[in-house]
């Protein structure tokens, strides 16, 4: 009994001397916690609080052997940085439905044009509520000066010897089972998964939003040492991948069709696939885009396969055929590479390229990484629009298109040939300047008008759909007027999802007016899971020109196809032939699959989640092998991983200036 009292007392003196360690540690629990009842939903897990508690553990460790007032500071600064992670990737979180980076977060100086105008749009009163863990802190602190621990130590007669010598060994068993448990969590898989770092959301769920920020600081510094290091490797298997590769370009109906011709590529903004469906009191919400799509060729099972560089991913995806950056952004941390994209091939056919858009050129690092990429000139807001009218970031889609269209008149005069990408601004998250919108997402019966979607994140997104469909007709209307369409190939894109929540979706598809305002009754989605969520995430994609408007090569192609795929179809289209896309061209490729950066894949038989190693069949009348399974895993892989080496080790330049090398050995 008095050993069990002597346990019990060290243990109250050891909380006792630690009050502020302890306040730390729970009010950062806590914080976890929010994050993730604010986020991805789990909040009752045992694993990430777990982790949370083990990595916090560690972290105190160092602030037993400082002094009561600096032990406050060292709990403090820490406090602030883990509520500054908790606000920024809860507001993150709210728009993305991923966490933020720290390639992203080096990226908020130059994202002033876009931060500057979101700020009052995006930010909510409980996305501060972190803020209640410093508050606590400091009463902590204020509250533990009045005790005689901390007036001792003030008077020189601290304990803290005293104390240190019955609590080491209680310091030392807690840093050791604090190792061994973070240890025992992190399985094989568990390291591999943080090691590679593709699917953001399934380590926060499983390890908790501290493992996850300082993993994705470890990968943002592994990034440099990666470029010093593994080069070898890497380029043998980079050698291998295109040694054992098919060269004979495939031929077919639409090789070469528009050889020639002007291209200008729509980068849509957010605009998703499920809107094109979609008719409110009889009027189509998207009657531009349903008028392209029945005129044009129609890719109507066409994935983004974005990661944390959203917009700028989907761009470098579709101008290079390689896959998003695993650790960080291309456009901010590989920019300086010599990559093969569309717009240097046709620049070898005297193609002048260009991009246009409506707000500010340091956004995503557009300004520098465009020249790497190929584009001769970048048109970006005042320094070459005058902006006459805002909605939401900036410039309005009808002001930036008639201005464009201008200056496109001027280019067609200039070159013989042009490639240009007009990037969409106004549809952006989080649609809230609303009142510059008309369309009604209500039910109107008779003279009595239903209250459906208004005042909703989906309504306002709906509406905001509506506005950039017009823009895109308005765009076609000022070609025409023009004579600008005569020889111009019209490529849209959605650059990926609105990022809505699964519940704002499911206002929607759950609603008994789903089905009033469904075209094709066959697309129906009765309410969405994880497995049909990503499945909707699904983006259009349509090839338009005069030429094919009432001829066989319009039609709509159901086979899974994704960004990666652009260019290689294009250029087909074009008449010049990538030697180092990943994807594929459209027209030639069965049973294609869709490789997503987070490790999933998509194919016309099923749908696969690596991180979980689940998968949702979707045509039951085609059996699935184990094997098969195994051999796409491993293509997904490999895909990423010589994506990932191309853009860490520049390898395309490597190769080339080998083979150069070689030849003039000879």
């Amino acid at each position: 009994m008095n050993k069990f009292k002597k346990v019990l007392k060290l243990i109250y003196d050891y909380m006792k001397s630690h009050t502020i360690m302890y306040v730390f540690i729970i009010t950062s629990l806590i914080s976890g916690t929010l994050l993730r009842y604010y986020t991805i939903g789990n909040y009752l897990a045992t694993k990430p609080l777990l982790t949370d508690l083990a990595f916090l553990l560690l972290v105190s460790y160092i602030g037993h052997f400082l002094s009561k007032r600096n032990q406050f500071k060292y709990f403090l600064i820490w406090s602030i940085i883990l509520v500054f992670i908790c606000i920024i990737n809860t507001v993150y979180y709210s728009n993305y439905i991923s966490f933020t980076s720290v390639s992203f977060l080096k990226t908020a100086t130059e994202l002033t044009g876009y931060t500057g105008d979101v700020v009052g749009n995006v930010l909510e009163t409980k996305q501060f509520i972190y803020l209640f863990q410093i508050v606590i802190m400091v009463f902590a602190y204020v509250q533990f000066r009045k005790t005689d621990a901390f007036k001792d130590e003030l008077a020189g007669k601290s304990t803290k010897k005293k104390i240190k010598k019955r609590t080491i060994g209680i310091e030392v068993a807690l840093s050791i089972a604090s190792l061994v448990f973070l240890v025992t969590m992190i399985t094989t898989n568990g390291v591999k998964r943080l090691y590679q770092q593709w699917n953001r959301n399934s380590i926060v769920r499983d390890f908790g939003i501290y493992v996850y920020q300082a993993n994705d600081l470890i990968s943002s510094v592994r990034t440099k040492v990666d470029s010093m290091i593994g080069y070898d490797s890497a380029y043998k298997e980079f050698r291998d991948f295109y040694s054992e590769r098919e060269t004979t370009k495939k031929e077919n109906m639409y090789t070469n069709l528009f050889s020639g011709k002007n291209v200008i590529v729509i980068h849509g903004e957010s605009i998703q696939g499920f809107t094109m469906n979609l008719a409110f009191n009889g009027e189509e919400l998207t009657p531009n885009l349903n008028k392209m799509a029945r005129e044009g060729i129609y890719f109507n099972n066409y994935y983004s396969q974005e990661s944390v560089g959203n917009s700028s991913d989907t761009e470098f995806t579709s101008l290079s055929s390689l896959l998003p950056s695993s650790s960080g952004t291309v456009f901010v941390n590989y920019f300086n590479r010599d990559y093969e994209t569309i717009l240097k091939l046709l620049k070898e056919k005297d193609y002048y390229t260009f991009s246009m858009h409506a707000n500010n050129g340091s956004a995503w690092n557009r300004q520098v990484t465009y020249k790497y990429l190929g584009y001769d000139d970048f048109y970006y807001y005042t320094k070459d629009y005058d902006i006459d009218e805002t909605i939401m970031l900036g410039l309005s889609d009808k002001s930036f298109f008639r201005q464009s269209v201008e200056k496109i008149k001027t280019i067609s005069e200039e070159h013989k040939n042009f490639y240009g990408t007009l990037v969409m601004l106004t549809n952006h998250t989080p649609f809230s300047d609303q009142e510059k919108f008309d369309y009604n997402v209500n039910i109107i019966d008779g003279e009595e008008e239903i209250p459906f979607l208004e005042d909703t994140k989906i309504g306002n997104y709906l509406r905001s759909v509506n506005y950039a469909d017009s823009a895109i007709g308005y765009l076609f209307e000022l070609l025409e007027e023009n004579n600008l369409l005569d020889n111009t190939v019209i490529v849209l894109y959605g650059d990926h999802d609105a990022k809505l929540k699964k519940s704002e979706l499911n206002k929607l598809y759950e609603s008994e007016y789903y089905e009033d305002v469904l075209i094709n009754k066959d697309d129906r989605i009765d309410s969405l899971d994880e497995f049909t969520y990503e499945l909707n995430r699904k983006v259009p994609f349509i090839i338009w020109s005069k030429d094919i408007v009432n001829t066989n090569y319009s039609k709509t192609i159901s086979e899974v196809t994704g960004m990666i795929d652009m260019m290689p179809t294009l250029s087909n289209m074009l008449g010049v032939t990538p030697r180092y896309a990943l994807g594929h061209d459209m027209f030639s490729v069965e049973n294609n699959i869709v490789v997503f950066p987070s490790g999933n894949w998509l194919t016309n038989k099923l749908y696969y989640n690596n991180t979980k190693g689940e998968y949702r069949q979707l045509d039951l009348n085609q059996s699935v092998t184990i094997e098969e399974i195994e051999d796409n895993n491993n293509y997904a892989e490999q895909l990423i991983k010589i994506s990932n080496g191309i853009i860490t080790y520049d390898l395309i330049k490597a190769y080339e200036t080998g083979k150069v090398s070689e030849t003039n050995m000879k």
